[in-house]
């Protein structure tokens, strides 16, 4: 099974910084090596275990542990499962899974299945809402609610505007190692300075083989089909998956959608604030579920 770290020493150094930022986090926890068809997955369980189900789907370029601290409040009303994507700077070992069928759904069903879940709520953010989305379309049986924050597979921005603000700085801090390159990207991309992000992404870009294939939307017959609830939060300034466009094509194609929101501030990777909405969106919209 491929390795997608660059080097073994470049693996250790981003290893570091997960389990830096899972200390940071000063919560209990314990993780678990869940196997799939698809490879081994890291899973971070956190939360009373008498509370109900949610899985949590980091984006690209992620892990379970950056997850966690966007949403710290969450494991004080659910038992939070928050999953290490296969093929992504993080501890999970598997395929890389493509985007145009119904694969990544598959293997958050066999994950689901292994940790013996039911009535479970997800929640991902960018390209963890891609595999939400591809989850639903696979089997929704066992999911109770679905939200999305910023989320892949919607609709895409301009491929120009990110080549010129975002990919381009990626290269160069590529090739020259340049400080000011991931920190020109971590600006286009997160509405607050973050400086873990811009350790962690310049360890990402130098020492992991990432993924750049264009990212799909879903069609509308995919969207009809999907009855579970889903609540959508979209940023107006996201360069990636623009919020205005985003939230008028989910109000046409998703029959199931509860509730859209747009954050007028946020860029692509909301800050506190963005995520301290969605947080309140959930524990008030799960009450309304139960």
């Amino acid at each position: 099974m491929k390795d997608f770290f660059k080097s073994e020493a470049g693996k250790r150094e981003i290893f570091r910084l997960y389990d830096q930022k899972l200390q940071e986090l000063d919560i209990e926890y314990q993780e678990a090596d869940i196997p799939t068809s698809f490879g081994r997955t890291r899973v971070v369980q956190t939360g009373d275990e008498s509370r109900p189900p949610l899985i949590i789907i980091h984006g690209s370029n992620g892990c379970a542990p950056v997850a966690l601290e966007a949403y710290p409040n969450l494991a004080r009303h659910f038992r939070v499962f928050a999953v290490d994507v296969l093929a992504q700077p993080n501890k999970s070992k598997g395929e890389r899974l493509s985007m145009k069928d119904d694969s990544y759904g598959r293997w958050v069903n066999e994950l689901i299945d292994a940790l013996g879940l039911k009535q479970v709520t997800l929640l991902g953010f960018s390209f963890g809402g891609l595999i939400i989305l591809k989850t639903l379309i696979n089997d929704e049986r066992r999911i109770k609610a679905a939200y999305l924050a910023s989320p892949a597979y919607i609709v895409n921005g301009n491929p120009l505007k990110a080549l010129l603000r975002m990919f381009f700085p990626m290269r160069r801090f590529m090739k020259t190692k340049k400080r000011k390159y991931v920190e020109q990207v971590v600006g286009e991309l997160f509405t607050d300075r973050d400086e873990f992000a811009i350790q962690y992404l310049s360890a990402v870009f130098e020492h992991f083989e990432m993924d750049f294939t264009p990212v799909p939307v879903i069609t509308k017959a995919e969207a009809k089909g999907i009855t579970t609830p889903i609540t959508l939060l979209a940023a107006e300034q996201d360069l990636l998956f623009p919020g205005p466009k985003m939230i008028r094509r989910a109000r046409r194609i998703f029959p199931s959608l509860r509730e859209a929101v747009l954050l007028p501030d946020s860029k692509h990777v909301q800050n506190q604030a963005g995520n301290e909405r969605m947080e309140a969106l959930m524990l008030q919209e799960n009450k309304a579920l139960t």
